[in-house]
């Protein structure tokens, strides 16, 4: 019989169809991915083509040239210019669109996805991560700070070169809000952290982990919405990205880059989306918020039923697909 799960961080009702519930190595992508050459002419990401981006706004070199390197986003969401402005006239309420949009060029190779990186190499990334959150957030314009990445064009990416984006932004979105606000909630009542809660639940439970570390933990939610879709937390409570210091950054370079190869190697290198979820600067300390990253693959597609009752249906159980991946051996 399917079950309905509760997710206890988003507060999201799931349905688990186990009725219509796929084995794991069904989602094993179908077909061969294009080869793509070490380096394109006409893509704008690769060495030599620097002119066809905006000037670089942050750089990491070394003898053989660039390693990482950060510039606008040419068609940016919001303009980097300006001042924030509120205005409300009757039920029209408008904020000027300013903040900043960065693309984060994660590697010179046009055919390098960051599955197959060194982990010294997504170190690098994450370290470039950290210099544009707390860049952007010193502005006094952004409220909200969001670091993601789209792999594969059903992802939303519309250039092959591996890459990540920034958007900072001058308002703080609802759902964002409510995640922080149902943390509060839960720490007003029951005087622990929510997020610290699932995490030792899961541990103890064990089915849904995909790896360990000494500071990190990856593993698909007893309730997840969509299939393999994971989140990989750091164990030290920490509400802000940027309360993390440089031994957990190369540990977490190390548990994305083998995450990210077990869907590589598993899944044979699917679409997916990640973004780092974390709480503003400002929460730095605080004890009812802890930030995560969230890997969603895009094996699915929404359809009427989840944009009309906002409730996910999963065709994948999520204990079935964080096997699958734990059993995946990476380097």
């Amino acid at each position: 019989m399917p079950e309905i799960r509760h997710n206890l961080l988003t507060r999201e009702w799931v349905i688990i169809a186990t009725e219509r519930a796929k084995r794991p190595d069904q989602f094993v992508r179908k077909g061969e991915k294009k080869a793509l050459p070490a380096f394109e002419p006409k893509c704008p990401f690769c060495p030599g083509n620097e002119a066809m981006t905006p000037p670089e706004t942050y750089i990491v070199r070394d003898t053989n040239g660039w390693r990482v390197r950060v510039t606008p986003n040419k068609y940016g969401a919001l303009s980097y210019e300006g001042s924030r402005q509120l205005s409300i006239h009757g039920i029209r309420r408008v904020v000027t669109g300013v903040g900043i949009h960065e693309v984060i060029i994660e590697t010179p190779l046009h055919n390098m996805p960051m599955a197959l990186l060194k982990d010294t190499e997504v170190e690098t990334i994450l370290e470039t991560y950290l210099n544009r959150f707390k860049f952007a957030s010193m502005d006094p314009r952004i409220e909200q700070v969001t670091i993601f990445k789209n792999h594969g064009e059903s992802a939303g990416t519309s250039l092959e070169h591996p890459h990540s984006q920034m958007i900072a932004a001058p308002v703080i979105t609802s759902q964002s809000r409510d995640r922080l606000i149902n943390a509060l909630k839960h720490f007003d009542e029951f005087g622990e952290c929510i997020f610290c809660h699932v995490l030792d639940e899961e541990l103890k439970e064990g089915t849904g982990i995909v790896l360990e570390s000494e500071h990190f933990v990856a593993f698909v939610q007893y309730a997840a919405l969509t299939p393999f879709s994971m989140l990989i937390m750091p164990r030290r409570h920490m509400a802000c990205f940027a309360e993390l210091n440089d031994a957990e950054a190369a540990d977490l370079a190390r548990v994305l880059r083998r995450t990210l190869a077990k869907l590589y190697h598993g899944l044979a290198d699917p679409d997916f989306n990640y973004t780092i979820r974390t709480g503003p600067m400002e929460y730095t300390g605080v004890r009812y918020y802890h930030w995560y990253l969230s890997i969603i693959p895009r094996l699915t597609k929404m359809a009427g039923f989840e944009l009309g009752s906002g409730m996910f249906i999963n065709v994948s159980l999520p204990e079935d697909s964080a096997g699958f991946l734990r059993d995946i051996k990476v380097e």
